[in-house]
């Protein structure tokens, strides 16, 4: 059974019977999501079935997949087993159930690269379809990609709407660098770094979640909202309340009303432009906030 928790690694063995053995396998999310690509997080060694094991963990903070693996230590390596996973979050709900194989004659799998392939696919241009014009600029994409990542593009593409039978089209109110960034994301499910966001990452941020409300791309969306989140200051939370606002971003939203209501950071943060537009582009904000430093 591994946990997520707030512990630190560690691994607790109880036997069950001479077949079988429970494992409560608790990592700390947070200190390891940041761990570089190819480096994983061991449990202790585990007595089971006469042979020695240990848990691998590699976190995947890209990924939705859960990337857990049953290691052999002892000498022999022809062995076969079988274990079940159970994911469990830190508050102690199951959020995943899997049956797991360890084959010992197999060869194990390289990682997926079908999101290098895919970038490659959209840099060269190769077998596009469909082409995007923004401010002047022209992307090209594929149809099938598209329609696969997005519903909104999936009903443009795919449907009764003008621009299903467009090999051009125009789109208006999006930049080209935030369309850029989206189509990337689509392509590879992964987002920009910052060195090539151009700009202020905070305003890409704010346009990128923009865009992913337009196109309902959600976990894009949640990405930007965690990167928002990440540059909360008493100079930027305004700015960001506004953006979570206009794009129904009610766990953001609720985070910076949580902001603003520790008092030092109230007294600066209604001192900045920021708010000043905030007030005034969203009026009802105001009872909110006075509702939750009041309580």
């Amino acid at each position: 059974m591994t946990s997520v928790g707030e512990h630190a690694t560690a691994a607790q063995t109880t036997i069950v019977d001479s077949a079988a053995t429970v494992i409560e396998f608790s990592v700390n999310y947070e200190q390891t999501k940041h761990l570089a690509d190819g480096n994983a997080v061991h449990s202790d060694a585990i007595a089971a079935g006469e042979h020695m094991w240990r848990i691998k963990y590699c976190p995947t903070p890209m990924s939705r997949d859960l990337c857990l693996s049953l290691q052999l230590l002892s000498k022999s390596s022809d062995i076969n087993a079988i274990f079940e996973v159970v994911l469990i979050d830190k508050d102690g709900t199951p959020v995943e159930f899997r049956i797991l194989h360890r084959d010992g004659s197999s060869v194990p799998a390289p990682p997926s690269d079908i999101a290098k392939h895919l970038g490659t696919l959209l840099d060269t241009a190769d077998a596009v379809d469909v082409s995007f014009v923004v401010d002047g600029k022209m992307f090209y994409a594929h149809r099938a990609i598209l329609v696969a990542r997005s519903p909104v593009f999936r009903a443009e593409l795919l449907g009764s709407m003008a621009e299903a039978k467009m090999s051009s089209i125009t789109l208006h109110d999006i930049a080209p660098a935030t369309f850029r960034a989206m189509l990337r994301f689509m392509y590879t499910d992964a987002l920009p770094g910052d060195d090539k966001l151009g700009g202020s990452p905070l305003e890409m941020f704010q346009h990128l979640l923009g865009a992913a409300d337009r196109y309902a791309l959600d976990r894009l969306k949640l990405l930007c909202v965690q990167k928002l989140w990440n540059n909360v200051s008493v100079d930027t939370v305004a700015t960001i309340l506004a953006c979570a606002e206009m794009y129904s971003c009610h766990e953001l939203k609720n985070m910076c009303i949580g902001f603003f209501t520790v008092e030092k950071n109230f007294k600066k943060a209604v001192l900045t432009e920021g708010f000043a537009r905030l007030v005034h582009q969203f009026p009802s904000i105001i009872p909110e906030l006075r509702d939750s430093i009041g309580a």
